[in-house]
């Protein structure tokens, strides 16, 4: 069968697989045939985005969608509010592929721009609350933004940018015109008619090394990714997730997205607190939870009383991903909440990947899981070849969300059809991947290759140390070096000799850091990454 027949016969067979997972998880099935052919038409003339606020609006009116600070919002007035506040943007002069960005914590006004911009076909921005205000007004310049969506908090680092349309408050300590609550109470609730295009998102990357980068991406095609993010993970219809992830990241966009499709409730809370979230899962009845490593480090960090004295029976599902889990909090996440952690490996430009189920994670802690539905994961060597299974290559990625590359114009490297992760791994013989670390963070020390991951997974495991993180840098008489930077225990006496001689008698000699740096805090963005550019001007 010719290549072309072959690719397009797969793709049929995993589509019909995605409707099952589909069926199996509520989102498709128990609707009449008429119901049916609306909600498909929707999404074709709508996109994924609107028509997931468009058709839970009428299927699902009177369940709650969303409950935050400011108490709980039906899926119908998610519906009719965002088609309101669409409306007032639209007579304000807001037009299809102009560029909404938003700058906002976890609460309703997120989801309500989100949708709202989704209806008018916009280009939807996702703004970091972690960035600083240069870094804001950088993005803002670069990324053609024609109105501003803002929580109050953040309007002073915009050092007076002032986009086409101006700029709303998301959320507001006091009432006014420029609100979102406003415009959804002055505008009609009218679903607006059908763009002329489907809204674009524009998820901008951490900026952990450098600037960040704009990073678009298009509506995926069919069921296939939304089945391939839900078949491993027990998320089904009429559920209650806490929403602990910042709904700017693609994780949490992406899966605030699946659960208002799913009709399930989301959870938000503007600022993480593990002790309110654990509060939040027996008083709400929470089913799931999505979040990030570090959040999850604050959980399992807590004294074992704080989850022995709660009913959390009711929670089937956690799912962690946007960083490294590691070994060792995965193995303590699954002693304090059971056999319910799913690691989802993917990244801003990736998306998904792999997932590692509760069953992976209990044998092989390190494991980011089994390649998802729909998706293939080669590995290559520096020259663009394939290696052999059991050898690490570098990671490249397909799936059913295209990634269009940077805003700026630039795109990852791409071989056969696959994009490049920026991770080396491997394989092991059940299919299961292993992360080593990022290609280019390997240094080459003394003529031998390390790789600065695998000296945090053993650090990480030592008694004395709650965080670690390991960057390359120059040294004369090796070309590299590798330098620790440890945060030790509350109480802690360990010394720099005790680390070094910890890594030497579990690693190979070449693998011990020159040097430990001891600090009170690793520097990380929302999302939990170390920012690696902070580590280096710490050092300088």
């Amino acid at each position: 069968m010719p290549r072309r027949l072959r690719g397009k016969r797969e793709a049929i067979v995993t589509e019909v697989r995605a409707l099952k997972v589909c069926k199996q998880v509520g989102l498709v099935g128990g609707q009449s045939m008429p119901e049916v052919i609306r909600a498909l038409g929707n999404l074709r003339r709508r996109g994924s985005v609107a028509a997931a606020v468009v058709n839970s609006g009428r299927r699902y009116r009177d369940r709650t969608a969303i409950v935050d600070e400011l108490g709980s919002v039906t899926f119908a007035e998610l519906d009719t509010r965002s088609s309101a506040i669409a409306n007032r943007w639209q007579e304000q002069g807001l037009r299809v592929g102009d560029g909404v960005a938003i700058l906002a914590r976890n609460h309703r006004g997120l989801p309500y721009a989100v949708f709202a911009a989704g209806k008018l076909g916009c280009r939807i921005i996702l703004l970091n609350t972690d960035f600083a205000g240069p870094q804001i007004r950088e993005v803002l310049g670069r990324e053609g933004v024609d109105l501003l969506v803002v929580d109050e908090e953040y309007l002073s680092h915009l050092g007076g940018h002032a986009p086409r349309l101006g700029v709303v408050r998301a959320w507001a300590e006091a009432p006014g015109d420029d609100t979102l609550e406003a415009l959804a109470a002055a505008g009609g609730p009218a679903l607006p008619p059908p763009p002329a295009q489907h809204p674009k998102i524009v998820v901008l990357t951490s900026g952990t090394t450098g600037t960040p980068k704009g990073a678009p991406r298009s509506d995926p095609r069919g069921l296939t990714a939304v089945a391939a993010m839900l078949e491993r993970i027990p998320f089904r219809s009429g559920g209650v997730t806490e929403m602990c992830a910042p709904l700017f990241h693609s994780l949490g966009f992406g899966y605030m997205l699946i659960m208002t499709a799913l009709g399930s409730t989301i959870v938000l809370r503007r600022r993480f607190d593990p002790v309110a979230t654990l509060d939040s899962i027996e008083r709400n009845r929470s089913t799931g939870m999505v979040l990030v490593p570090v959040m999850l480090q604050r959980m399992v960090d807590l004294e074992d009383e704080a989850f022995t004295s709660r009913d959390l029976g009711s929670f089937e599902a956690m799912l962690v991903s946007g960083s490294q889990l590691g070994g060792e909090l995965a193995t303590r996440a699954l002693a304090s909440f059971g056999p319910v952690v799913h690691n989802l490996y993917g990244s801003t430009e990736v998306a998904y990947a792999t997932i590692a189920t509760p069953e992976d994670l209990a044998s092989h802690p390190t494991t980011v899981g089994k390649v998802c539905m729909g998706a293939a994961i080669r590995l290559y060597d520096e020259n663009g070849q394939q290696v052999p299974h059991g050898r690490p290559g570098r990671v490249f990625v397909r799936n059913a969300i295209p990634f269009d590359g940077y805003t700026g114009g630039t795109h990852k490297e791409v071989i056969d059809g696959l994009m490049s992760s920026g991770d080396v791994g491997h394989f092991d013989a059940e299919g299961r991947l292993f992360i080593d670390g990022r290609d280019d963070d390997m240094l080459v020390s003394g003529g031998e290759n390390v790789f600065p991951r695998e000296v945090e997974e053993l650090l990480e495991h030592h008694p004395d140390v709650t965080g670690v993180a390991c960057i390359g840098v120059t040294d004369e008489e090796h070309g590299n070096r590798l330098r620790a930077f440890v945060v030790r225990r509350n109480g802690s006496a360990v010394t720099e000799d005790d680390l070094r001689t910890y890594v030497k008698e579990n690693l190979a000699r070449y693998k011990v850091p020159r040097d430990v740096v001891f600090i009170d805090d690793l520097p990380r963005n929302a999302t939990g990454k170390v920012l690696e550019r902070e580590l280096r001007a710490f050092d300088a």
